[in-house]
């Protein structure tokens, strides 16, 4: 049988609206492995902030850090780390709006402020047990792939202006995704699949959120969530019910997987 690959979101894909893993979603990811699929994830979220579920899926191989940091079967194929001199703009450009940041790594996250009410309802409603460390100079110590930035909606608009070198993409009401420009899913899976040898028709990819429009752009066998917004359904090959509906189970029976 030929290779054929699926790539699951997380938070409003895999995991429901309170970060629980559904049982039939469960249940059909390891009926896909049975039959010899290859079962990875592509997130928004560092290694470190989806360890467990990792290790309950039996899956070690990713796309993480929204296709920053790329890596199979435990060895990285693939890191895009944010340009260092345009972090530090974003710093200061931020510290004059008074507008926190968290960077994000490959083992960690820190802050450049305590105790923001934008930054704690954003990092606790992930609900990610790892401890978010306040270390303003964070970014100067180690590559930084992600960095979050805590503003209301089109606050970031003078930030895209400003900063030609990164791309900004909204996740929750008080924080958007800071990328690398033109990174995305998309890319990192396209070098996963270059490492694996494994051709787009052979590819599935299910996901809900903003970030994951390129991904579902780019693979042909794509699943939108029912709780995906319009603009993400519209994209995909496929719409499947809400996460918490069985949308998994229903999603790989629309796409023929079971």
């Amino acid at each position: 049988m030929t290779k054929k690959v699926i790539f699951f979101d997380i938070d409003g894909t895999l995991l429901d609206h309170d970060k629980a893993l559904p049982k039939t979603a469960y249940e059909a990811v390891l009926e896909l492995k049975n039959q010899g699929y290859y079962v990875a994830i592509a997130t928004g979220r560092a290694a470190f902030a989806f360890e467990d579920l990792r290790e309950q899926l039996g899956i070690e191989t990713y796309v993480s850090l929204n296709g920053q940091y790329v890596v199979h079967e435990g060895e990285v194929v693939y890191k895009n780390p944010l340009d260092f001199e345009g972090i530090k703009q974003l710093e200061t450009l931020s510290a004059k709006k008074r507008h926190p940041l968290v960077y994000l790594d490959a083992a960690g996250w820190q802050t450049n402020v305590q105790g923001d009410p934008y930054v704690n309802e954003a990092i606790n409603s992930l609900k990610i047990d790892a401890p978010l460390v306040y270390d303003p100079e964070a970014y100067k110590k180690s590559d930084t792939y992600q960095a979050l930035l805590f503003c209301e909606a089109n606050a970031e608009k003078p930030y895209e202006e400003a900063l030609d070198t990164f791309d900004f993409i909204r996740w929750h009401d008080y924080s958007v995704d800071v990328l690398p420009k033109g990174g995305s899913k998309a890319l990192g899976i396209k070098k996963l699949m270059e490492n694996l040898q494994v051709e787009k028709e052979h590819t599935y990819a299910f996901g809900d959120g903003l970030n994951d429009r390129e991904m579902l752009h780019m693979i042909p066998n794509s699943v939108a969530m029912g709780n995906a917004r319009e603009e993400v359904k519209t994209i995909a090959k496929y719409v499947t019910t809400d996460v918490a509906e069985d949308g998994i189970l229903n999603g790989i029976k629309l796409a023929g997987l079971l």
